[in-house]
């Protein structure tokens, strides 16, 4: 089940890059990065509240709430950079840029939650590589 939803996530993250870049027009990229977070809080809390799940609060550790905050930065931070290049940059050229961060995910996971290295994987990533490049110097 876990490939429906990494496909439609997927398909959500296409949709935001064109919806993003059509609606930025005119738009500082901050304030683009603001709306677009409110959206996205009010929808997530929105389905904890549907789901039942807001009580489980409570059950979070120090740590969850320490990694999942560093996560809620980093995500700020990708978010405010990936808007200043749509907005500067063809969508064409900055989403597989940022897809990028596919490449460094895998390389991260292998260091740092120490998954299993497989041949198949490395080569996913060079080839995921290599197009970044082409589309770079290209």
């Amino acid at each position: 089940m876990w490939i429906v939803y990494a496909l439609l996530s997927a398909l959500f993250a296409a949709l935001t890059s064109i919806l993003a870049k059509m609606g930025m027009d005119g738009v500082n990229s901050n304030l683009a990065t603001a709306i677009r977070t409110v959206v996205v809080l009010l929808m997530a809390w929105g389905i904890v509240f549907v789901t039942g799940k807001q009580h489980a609060v409570v059950n979070i550790t120090q740590k969850s709430w320490l990694f999942l905050g560093l996560s809620g930065i980093a995500t700020g931070l990708s978010w405010l950079f990936y808007y200043k290049a749509l907005q500067l940059g063809e969508a064409s050229k900055v989403v597989p840029i940022d897809k990028f961060s596919v490449v460094i995910s895998m390389v991260l996971a292998f260091i740092i939650l120490g998954e299993a290295v497989k041949a198949k994987t490395i080569l996913g990533g060079l080839l995921i590589t290599a197009g970044t490049f082409v589309l770079i110097l290209w």
